[in-house]
């Protein structure tokens, strides 16, 4: 019996983030059951609207180098109508397309538009999110304009499953949970005492974690306010911050001095390469994601996979993805007295509860076969 056929549209290598590796990873599982075509971005965004400083990965070290076959241009129409007819020379039982962010309406809604007819019931959109974190009326219809041929959808969070009704005509919506990346592995190796140090933190200072590029919605300014409390009472907290600012540092910088913690706050604003996350982790006791929104973070995918709890607010879909009082500790909202509570019930809980150990357990439940065994049902569903 030959092996079903899946064109998979979606950024891998040599991208960087959490999209670019979730693509990686799911081709990776999805290709020991079926045949399957990964199609890559040969320009994902324009260098003048990407805020950071490269969208590239320039690690040393890398999950996958696999780039598919890179040939959409986001904001090409030629290319479209040469992906399109790429995927129809495939002739394929499932075209899945990945979606995350509403910048891609356009190509997605061409792209589609062009496969609709000839493959009925057969164009499957893969939704991480369904809106962007700060929304604007623009980012709302072009998700409209981009989802409109989708036949059916994969929603990896309840919220983002709740969301879709509204930027869809009811079509059916299957849902997987967002595996764990099995490639953070924690380096028993690290002299977890001489990294501290070289950041300007004692061994025995205790580190608190925020990682990953800051924006508004991420909450750092909050965690700065939480943080001077807690350093009050606690002389040996130290927090690091550990991402390329895709705000102005200044703001930040602002708040650090009026609150008189420079001595305590390590910032490294740069985007920080693979071969670099294990250290940074490791020397931390626990990771704050104080969000003001969201609907999963591959943060916290990361941290679980170097067996690290999370501080972390209930928003969007995190609470899918967070065992409280287990895995991490939940707070209700993104203020500084929930964030600075919420720390000081982690450590009250690390007397007691094996954080790890925890972590570790819901990382073996969650692997990426889980999500193939649902590309099954689709495919099933599709014929």
């Amino acid at each position: 019996m030959s092996r079903k056929k899946i064109a998979l549209l979606g950024p891998c290598y040599p991208y960087r983030g959490g999209n670019a590796l979730f693509i990686s990873h799911l081709y990776e599982a999805l290709e020991k059951e079926f045949d399957v075509e990964l199609i890559n971005y040969k320009l994902l965004y324009p260098s003048l609207l990407f805020p950071g400083t490269t969208q590239y990965d320039k690690s040393d070290e890398h999950y996958s180098e696999f780039t598919g076959k890179r040939m959409v241009n986001s904001i090409g129409p030629f290319s479209w109508w040469r992906t399109a007819q790429y995927i129809k020379k495939m002739n394929p039982d499932l075209v899945a397309i990945d979606w995350w962010q509403p910048f891609f309406g356009p190509s997605n809604r061409a792209i589609s538009a062009m496969l609709h007819k000839h493959f009925p019931n057969k164009i499957l959109f893969i939704t991480e999110n369904v809106i962007s974190h700060e929304a604007r009326r623009i980012d709302k219809f072009l998700t409209k304009m981009g989802l409109k041929h989708a036949d059916k959808f994969l929603a990896l969070s309840n919220i983002v499953e709740k969301d879709l009704p509204q930027y869809s005509r009811g079509q059916k919506i299957y849902r997987s949970e967002l595996p764990i990346f099995g490639w953070f592995k924690a380096d028993d190796a690290t002299d977890i005492a001489a990294e501290k140090e070289k950041l300007g933190f004692s061994a025995d200072h205790t580190v608190l974690l925020f990682f990953g590029y800051v924006r508004r919605y991420k909450g750092l300014d909050i965690l700065l306010e939480a943080f001077a409390d807690l350093a009050a009472q606690r002389s040996d907290l130290r927090l690091l911050v550990a991402g390329e600012f895709y705000d102005k540092p200044e703001f930040y910088d602002e708040i650090i001095e009026k609150l008189g913690i420079g001595d305590k706050v390590k910032v490294i604003n740069q985007y920080i390469p693979n071969e670099e996350l294990a250290k940074y982790f490791q020397l931390s006791e626990v990771v704050v994601l104080p969000y003001r929104s969201g609907t999963q973070s591959g943060i916290l995918n990361i941290a679980y996979g170097y067996q690290k709890p999370v501080v972390i607010t209930d928003v969007g879909g995190f609470a899918e993805f967070v065992d409280d009082g287990k895995t991490g500790v939940m707070v209700p909202t993104a203020d500084k007295y929930n964030i600075a509570a919420g720390v000081r019930h982690y450590f009250e809980l690390s007397k007691t509860v094996d954080f790890a150990e925890n972590i570790r357990r819901r990382v073996a439940s969650n692997g990426f076969e889980k999500i193939a065994e649902v590309f099954k049902e689709i495919l099933a569903d599709s014929e």
